[in-house]
């Protein structure tokens, strides 16, 4: 069942690169106290996602800070050594947070998995992206399958 507006994030633990360590960080710690715009997607290094998902928010982040956010987080059925290394070619530097999931526990808590074995590419996430605030639901947009029309960075600053 997918997550509502209004609903609290499910307690996960999610991993991102910290240098050259593996970082374990649950929901709970990461998204309390903050208003948080989070995006997820398919899969690092995919043509969608590479050429505008992360671009626009990279390119938007300085707006989205100036409109009271504290955390920009792109979330991917990835492990954290590709997240990195897709993070590093985009050059967030320490804008966005690039979040792995790569079990899938996150994106199947929220009820946004996608299955893509058919493909050979297992479950997935979901595109969409959420506006939290200390950790609850304020705003969700997902996509339509094979679009990219509401998760993008400015729909989240028309949200704010």
């Amino acid at each position: 069942m997918t997550i509502n507006i209004g609903e609290k994030i499910p307690s996960v633990t999610l991993q991102y690169m910290d240098g050259s360590s593996i970082k374990n960080e649950s929901t709970d710690e990461l998204l309390s106290g903050k208003k948080v715009a989070l995006f997820a997607l398919p899969g690092a290094f995919t043509p969608t996602c590479s050429a505008s998902h992360l671009p626009g928010y990279v390119v938007k982040s300085d707006a989205l800070f100036a409109k009271g956010i504290d955390l920009i987080v792109c979330l991917s059925v990835n492990d954290a050594f590709v997240m990195s290394a897709w993070g590093l070619q985009h050059n967030v530097d320490d804008r966005i947070l690039m979040m792995a999931d790569g079990s899938a526990n996150f994106t199947q808590a929220v009820g946004l998995e996608l299955d893509l074995t058919g493909n050979g590419m297992g479950v997935r996430s979901q595109r969409y992206s959420m506006l939290i605030n200390d950790g609850v639901v304020e705003a969700l947009n997902i996509e339509a399958a094979g679009k990219f029309e509401v998760s993008d960075a400015d729909t989240m600053l028309s949200s704010l």
